[in-house]
């Protein structure tokens, strides 16, 4: 089991290419989501769905699509929300769907993605920053 900070590098795999980036951990986001200016470049897809949500700002719908993202050195298979992202910090953002499958532990008082993914079992006993 490793251990993960609020962001993460990630790389979007999708069948035009892939992306490396910077993605938020939302343990309060059941599903992923991800920019949709990233999703058309990087040719995530198909669309398997259009789902209904709630936010601040009302009731809106997004396309989901299937798409695959390597975290922690593991690349996973999930669904996406497209959103329009190009506002926030981060342009994919990590949720409960994702994070189930990645065995890690996530720790918020490390706030950079320069800490991701760090393994219990490290080799430098003496300056692990995981113990």
């Amino acid at each position: 089991m490793g251990i993960i900070g609020t962001s993460v590098r990630a790389k979007v795999i999708g069948t035009l290419g892939e992306k490396e980036l910077i993605a938020k951990v939302d343990t309060g986001a059941t599903r992923s989501s991800i920019d949709a200016e990233i999703a058309a470049e990087t040719g995530l897809g198909p669309i398997v769905s259009v789902k209904g949500y709630k936010s601040s700002l009302g009731k809106k719908r997004r396309l989901i699509v299937k798409g695959k993202i390597e975290l922690c050195g593991k690349t996973i298979e999930s669904e996406f929300s497209i959103a329009n992202r190009e506002h926030m910090k981060y342009p994919v953002l990590i949720g409960l769907d994702i994070l189930r499958d990645l065995d890690v532990m996530i720790d918020p008082s490390i706030q950079g993605p320069d800490h991701e993914c760090c393994s219990r079992q490290c080799e430098d006993k003496e300056n692990c920053v995981c113990e």
